[in-house]
């Protein structure tokens, strides 16, 4: 299993911004996936998830503004990211959950998670 991530990179405020997360070794319809997000000094925090590739849910902060989708045929998970604010700076995480229910930003925890990424940069400047 090898989770990578791409894309990220320095954007101001207002923009948008994509990253992706290649995966190789399994699929991610099997799966609950996520997209993390680390700032400095600040604890890990799940930003989106997708259920077996059917189901999303977003934390507050960022619905409306954040889409996370996936390309079946690349096996590679996307969060689009609209309307960044600086708060929205961290290194993003693609991560893969073990057990399938309660796949939900609501109800899943860090320690879920098994497999990760490596962790791509998201800088928003004001």
């Amino acid at each position: 299993v090898q989770l990578v991530e791409s894309g990220g990179g320095s954007v101001q405020a207002g923009g948008s911004l994509s990253v992706s997360c290649a995966a190789s070794g399994f699929s991610y319809n099997r799966y609950c996936m996520a997209w993390f997000r680390q700032a400095p000094g600040k604890e890990r925090e799940v930003v989106a998830i997708m259920d077996r590739g059917v189901t999303t849910t977003y934390r507050d902060s960022v619905k409306g503004r954040f889409t996370i989708s996936q390309d079946n045929a690349k096996n590679t998970l996307y969060l689009q990211m609209n309307s960044l604010k600086p708060e929205d700076t961290a290194m993003y995480y693609c991560a893969r959950r073990e057990r399938i229910y309660g796949c939900s930003v609501s109800t899943v925890v860090v320690a879920d998670f098994l497999y990760w990424g490596q962790g791509t940069q998201v800088t928003v400047s004001s």
